[in-house]
């Protein structure tokens, strides 16, 4: 049963980062039940405030997700369409223009949200389009950190 725990585990890992730069997928949420499933085997090799410490920073980091490109959007002058365009323009991007569609997909999708409301110039909407993507970008990173140091916990506790 310890062998299933661990394959499942690593399969979580890697999903789990997949899952920092894929919306769809919740990556650091994944990256903790990798944990748990290692919890659960005969080794057990966390303490339970350890356990704790990464269900606060999985919870917080998911919810900051949300929050930082909203607020690196409406810090940089943008709306909810620019956000809106930001994440269609992620997913776009990584389908049609792997692997650099990751970068550049937000910033024109939220560009083109924002030209779609009719109300703003081309300066206001690039500067709208470059808040979104810093707030992207900094919410992947967060995840990222989060789900490669789980990732590593994972790995030196299996080993």
């Amino acid at each position: 049963m310890d062998i299933l725990l661990i394959i499942l585990g690593f399969i979580c890992v890697i999903v789990g980062i997949g899952g920092c730069f894929l919306p769809i997928l919740p990556g650091p949420p994944i990256s903790f039940l990798a944990l748990l499933l290692l919890q659960w085997t005969e080794k057990s090799p966390f303490d339970s405030d350890t356990l704790w410490l990464w269900a606060f920073i999985t919870a917080a980091v998911t919810a900051l997700d949300y929050v930082v490109p909203i607020y690196g959007t409406k810090k940089f002058g943008g709306t909810k369409r620019g956000v809106w365009g930001s994440t269609i323009g992620l997913l776009a991007g990584l389908f049609f223009f792997p692997p650099f569609g990751i970068i550049i997909g937000p910033f024109v999708g939220a560009f083109l949200g924002e030209m779609s409301t009719g109300k703003t110039t081309n300066k206001a909407a690039l500067r709208s389009a470059f808040g979104s993507f810093v707030g992207f970008l900094a919410g992947t990173l967060l995840k990222l950190i989060a789900s490669a140091w789980m990732a590593w916990l994972f790995v030196v506790n299996v080993f």
